[in-house]
């Protein structure tokens, strides 16, 4: 092998070498400090900075707060992603209809994706209010007097919070959906009409099987997205009534930026990634075996 054949042959790797090492100072790198950071008690305002090793992760189970987030986070991710099943589904078989207008339906339907988190929760806040929001008027043109507190009750709290989540990611959702109903040939449903098959079982026999992978490809990613929500809780209930409504994710962020206890965030944090890595793992192999 001559010098250039050699040369060549490292060329791949020399042009690869920079990546990996910006991916490992912005991803590995700050994984491995925030582990080393859960080992010891940090807190900023005291001053104290002392090794602790698992202390942290023991007090996880100890500490109520923590307890009440991860169960609303569990509540938050499998009822929204539920529903954003089912009414993606739904929604993106709507949009693939033929009817006049459903290319301007397709492109306003995604404006509540658009708009950021922050600007949702804090409009939310506003609507749902007792006194002047838009939910209880509507409610009042119906039935005058009505009262109700729907962010000061825990279960109408965490039900505002959840059908947030679904009016933002929803279309987008449903929209992907669609994307992969576009790949369905019109013969094949013009075939399973001649064979005398009704709407339902072409959904069931064919749409669906056909679109199947997409919608459980689609789960990963808006699942993991569920599990580090912050913003919408932040701007609409602050984690309110109590604990009931503050998810893991805004836990952290509570116990890094406003309560300054480092290595408590930092353990939180690692527990988080933890899950995720293990849930993507989880639905990787099960997509395998789905292939297979």
């Amino acid at each position: 092998m001559n010098t250039n054949s050699k040369i060549k042959k490292y060329i791949p790797v020399i042009l690869i070498i920079p990546i990996v090492i910006i991916r490992g100072f912005t991803t590995i790198y700050p994984i491995i400090i925030t582990f080393i950071n859960s080992l010891y008690n940090i807190k900023v305002l005291s001053g104290i900075h002392e090794f602790i090793g698992f202390k942290n992760y023991i007090d996880v189970f100890k500490d109520d707060k923590i307890i009440s987030s991860i169960k609303f986070t569990a509540i938050f991710v499998i009822v929204s992603m539920l529903f954003h099943v089912l009414l993606g589904t739904v929604l993106a078989l709507i949009l693939n209809m033929k009817f006049r207008g459903r290319r301007f339906l397709r492109t306003i339907v995604l404006i509540p994706w658009a708009m950021p988190a922050v600007v949702i929760g804090m409009a939310a806040k506003w609507g749902f209010n007792n006194d002047y929001g838009l939910i209880n008027d509507l409610i009042r043109r119906f039935i005058p007097g009505f009262q109700f507190n729907w962010l000061i009750n825990t279960g109408s709290a965490r039900g505002a919070v959840i059908s947030m989540d679904l009016w933002k990611d929803l279309p987008f959702f449903a929209i992907l959906i669609l994307s992969g109903l576009q790949f369905i040939s019109e013969d094949v449903y013009e075939a399973a009409k001649v064979d005398g098959a009704n709407g339902i079982q072409i959904f069931f026999k064919i749409t669906l099987p056909l679109i199947i992978k997409n919608i459980l490809t689609l789960c990963i990613p808006f699942t993991l997205w569920r599990l580090t929500s912050f913003d919408l809780v932040y701007a609409m209930t602050s984690g309110g009534p109590g604990e009931d409504t503050s998810l893991i994710a805004y836990r952290i962020a509570m116990e890094s930026f406003t309560n300054l206890n480092i290595g408590y965030a930092s353990t939180l944090a690692i527990m988080l990634f933890v899950l995720m890595a293990l849930f993507s793992w989880v639905n990787i192999r099960f997509m395998n075996k789905y292939n297979d």
